[in-house]
């Protein structure tokens, strides 16, 4: 923060323009509970957990609705997406009451979605940390588009999805190559947007000093990003219910985890080499919010349409529109088949180009009323059963006239 505010007064371009066009939302700390334990111990006695958990015992990067298991559970009975949904997924309503609780040790697999979803008794339960629903308050207030969550103990960027799926219900794939870079385990489940956080992991990675100097090995076990500082949470630790996933399935917001060092908790005269470590990264993963494309869907008047959906060709995950109709969707380079919907309007379709340089391509919708709500309910009056074309020069019968006068 200091940094920016500098650099930004000094007029740093870069930083200039990275300010002025990006709302940047930054938490000093999630926990700020475990941060002071971890204070208290420093650095030469504290250990990679202490800090982790909160003054209540809560392990918030696992505290959130576990959203992956119950879109794999709704997709095994092909309910997605026209009776469950592949992005937004609502927060199971038990999980909202103010004495909503977690449950853990359900393991995997279908058993543990039906506990999670209420259809079996839960097994023992924690509670709902204070943090995790402030966070997700915070989520549905603000439509993010990029964030990353700084963690320590390790050297890695981490992305989606953490949560492992089990293999009864992995659906089937195409052979891979054996030297594709996720090895062919058959609980990994990757995600519809796996390029793009694979793009935004390796900006971060490939423009830190030293994550990508695995030659020594992992922080406290063997790498296990194949020495490119980058992993998918369910390969390196797998974990149900995690801030990544839920951003993603619940969202607009792609969201990585970002461990910063080995040290978890560096002394005070390493800081500062630290920072350096990190400074071109941090600054590099801001910028990819701006590669993609964004816009605003209006009708006809060009009012804005908030809630509109807009469906990326190829990509089975789709987002929506804020409150002003605006949207920014992060994706790579290529060439792509946008559809903006709404209720109550025709959809669009436009192709939209998405170049190399920073600065996402500009990519409106216009989209005009439907008169399908109209027919709608005509076909309700009707008991939606078909309506009899009427044929002129043919007399109607009185039940025609009855129906023609509650139509009208």
């Amino acid at each position: 923060m200091q940094f920016l505010c500098k650099e930004y007064h000094d007029g740093n371009p870069r930083v200039r323009s990275l300010v002025s066009e990006t709302r940047i939302h930054l938490v000093p700390s999630l926990n700020p509970d475990g941060y002071e334990l971890a204070h208290e111990a420093g650095s030469e006695l504290g250990n990679w957990a202490l800090g982790h958990w909160t003054e209540e015992g809560y392990d918030l990067f696992e505290n959130f609705p576990d959203l992956a298991s119950a879109l794999w559970a709704a997709e095994e009975r092909k309910l997605v997406p026209h009776k469950f949904p592949n992005h937004h997924i609502p927060i199971p309503e038990h999980y909202l009451t103010e004495d909503a609780t977690v449950s853990h040790g359900t393991g995997h697999g279908a058993e543990a979605v039906l506990r999670r979803w209420g259809l079996m008794p839960p097994c023992p339960p924690w509670q709902v940390a204070v943090e995790t629903r402030a966070v997700m308050a915070w989520m549905d207030k603000n439509p993010f588009v990029l964030g990353a969550n700084l963690q320590g103990g390790e050297k890695l960027v981490s992305y989606p999805f953490d949560t492992a799926r089990p293999v009864s219900e992995t659906p089937a794939t195409a052979p891979r190559s054996p030297d594709d870079y996720e090895d062919d385990n058959p609980e990994l489940q990757e995600t519809p947007d796996h390029a793009i956080f694979r793009w935004l992991a390796i900006s971060y990675a490939s423009a830190h000093l030293t994550m990508t100097e695995t030659f020594r090995g992992g922080c406290h076990t063997q790498d296990m990003t194949n020495a490119m500082g980058i992993v998918q949470g369910a390969k390196w630790h797998p974990r149900a219910g995690s801030m990544n996933d839920f951003s993603y399935l619940h969202t607009n917001c792609l969201e990585l985890s970002i461990y910063l060092g080995c040290d978890k908790f560096p002394h005070e005269s390493e800081l500062q080499q630290e920072w350096e470590n990190n400074k071109e990264s941090l600054l590099t993963f801001m910028e990819q919010v701006h590669r993609g494309i964004k816009g605003l869907v209006t009708d006809q008047q060009g009012e804005p349409i908030a809630n509109a959906t807009i469906v990326v060709g190829g990509i089975n995950h789709n987002i929506k529109t804020a409150s002003g109709g605006d949207y920014w969707r992060i994706l790579n380079p290529g060439e792509y088949r946008v559809l903006a919907r709404a209720e109550g309007y025709n959809p669009s379709v436009k192709t939209c180009s998405v170049f190399y340089d920073i600065g996402a391509t500009q990519c409106n919708f216009v989209l005009s009323r439907s008169n399908w709500k109209r027919i709608r309910e005509i076909m309700a009056m009707n008991g939606n059963r078909p309506i009899r074309r009427i044929v002129p020069g043919r007399p109607m019968t009185p039940r025609e006239r009855m129906r023609l006068r509650m139509r009208l």
